[in-house]
This record gives structure tokens, sequence and C-alpha cells, in this order.
């Protein structure tokens, strides 16, 4: 009598039945070499497909399906499988697939009514229920679209921007004018206060000698230079500012053309 039911053609029922007594572990290794999978650590695709039959093999050994009955849980899983990949069936059509095939299956007696609808209920929570990732994965279209990327990486210029602001700026510039300033220690106060009072007949000696009575005083001289320093100060923190603004800008518009082309691979 002609099956009625479709069975699945990498695996003999036999071969079935020496899959059951083995753990998890040992089914995964022998499913590998059962669909050529050699990358499943590195390629998605492989993980996914290894980890697609691996759980359908399982779940039938936990329901107490025989080697009949697993054989055509698997050749289900391989049938709506390659109507992704090779049909690019919609979610509809190929739901209307597994309900044929299923129906079929409970009018041949293969299967209970109980258990076409535990069947049923674990193809919505695993195939069905991410349709949506499985037709990315697997569909023609993708591939073909994914084999018409080209990849671009830039390399910057080093002379087209400005240095880092550690390398842009000589060391004994930046401590004088930008570093914070430093508390001085009880010892640091008393040795200056000792180099102050011995500056000072010095000081006495400029102001009250005729030749430089000009009309500044020592006060004015350093208030002077105070501002001189200040609009420097102020005219190269703006310069720094402005080329690390373009280079940011630069930096992040180069990142956002890296991350759409890596969101069109995906």
């Amino acid at each position: 009598v002609k099956k009625s039911f479709p069975q699945w053609e990498l695996l003999k029922q036999d071969q079935i039945n020496i899959l059951l007594s083995l753990p998890v572990d040992q089914v995964q290794l022998q499913f590998e070499d059962i669909l050529n999978i050699k990358n499943h650590q590195t390629c998605v695709k492989e993980a996914a497909l290894l980890e697609y039959f691996v759980n359908g093999f399982w779940w039938a050994k936990e329901m107490n399906f025989n080697s009949q009955q697993i054989s055509f849980i698997m050749a289900l899983l391989q049938q709506l499988l390659d109507n992704i990949k090779n049909k690019q069936s919609s979610f509809a059509d190929n739901f209307k697939t597994f309900i044929q095939t299923v129906l079929a299956s409970k009018a041949s007696f293969l299967f209970t009514t109980d258990q076409i609808k535990a069947i049923t209920d674990y193809f919505k929570t695993s195939l069905f229920q991410h349709y949506r990732l499985y037709e990315l994965l697997f569909s023609h279209r993708r591939e073909e679209q994914l084999l018409k990327i080209e990849k671009c990486i830039e390399v910057i210029n080093p002379a087209e921007f400005a240095a880092p602001l550690e390398e842009g700026m000589p060391a004994d510039l930046y401590f004088h004018y930008m570093a914070p300033p430093r508390v001085p220690t009880p010892e640091q106060t008393a040795q200056e206060s000792l180099e102050e009072n011995v500056e000072e007949p010095g000081k006495a000696e400029l102001e009250e000698s005729p030749g430089n009575h000009v009309g500044f005083s020592v006060e004015d001289v350093r208030e002077a230079l105070g501002e001189i320093t200040q609009d420097m100060l102020a005219k190269l923190q703006a310069d720094f500012t402005e080329k690390l603004r373009v280079h940011e800008e630069t930096c992040i518009s180069r990142l956002e053309r890296l991350q759409k082309g890596s969101s069109k691979q995906h």
C-alpha cells in the first residue's frame, strides 16, 4: 500500500531508532553530518538550520512518537523550509500547506487528534512565530542581494585633520594655560613667601627709580599681560574647538555610512 504521508529521505527508520537512544549533544553531532553542516559556530544560517532540525527531532522524541511519526515530522520541517528557500512561499501559503499535510496524516491514521493538536502548536511556536526571520535567512532573494553589495572601507588621512589634543598642543603651553591649578603644599607656600621677600627690595627700587616713572605701575603691566594672555587663549581654544567639531562630524558621517552598509547585509 502506497503511503499518503511524507517521510524524511535523509534518515531511514532504523537510523532514527539509533538516534532515539542518544543524548541531545550526540544527536546534534549526528545531525551535523546528516545535514553536512561544517561552520555552525560562525555561520548564522547553518546554526539556525541545525537548531531547526535538532529541536524538531528532540521534541518528537519527547512526544514519544515512533520512528515513522518522527520521519513525518522531519519531512514536514524540510518541506516547509524548502518552500521558504526555493519558492519564497508567503506565510499564508506555507501555513496552508502545513494544514493540508497534517490533515492528510490524520486521514491515514498516523496521528491521533490530540497529537495533531500538539504538532500544530509546536509548528506555530517554532517556525511560524519566527517566519520572517527564516525568510531573511533562507530566501534566495536575500542571497542575491548580498552578492551585489560592495564593501568600501575609507581610511582617514591624518594630514587632513587636526591631531589629537594631547598631540596638537605643546606640553608646556598646556600646563601653563589649560591645566587645572595645583594646590600648593605648605613647604611650597613657605618657599614662595621667602622668594617674594627677597625680590621685594628690587621691586621697590624699580618703583622708586626716576627713570621708570612713565605712567605704568607693576600692577598695570600685570593686568595688560593677563588680558593679552586671555585673548590668545580664547582664540586658541576656539580654533581647537572648531577643528574638533569638523573632525567629529566627519567621523560620524562615515560611521553612519558604514552602519547603513552593515544593516543592508542583515
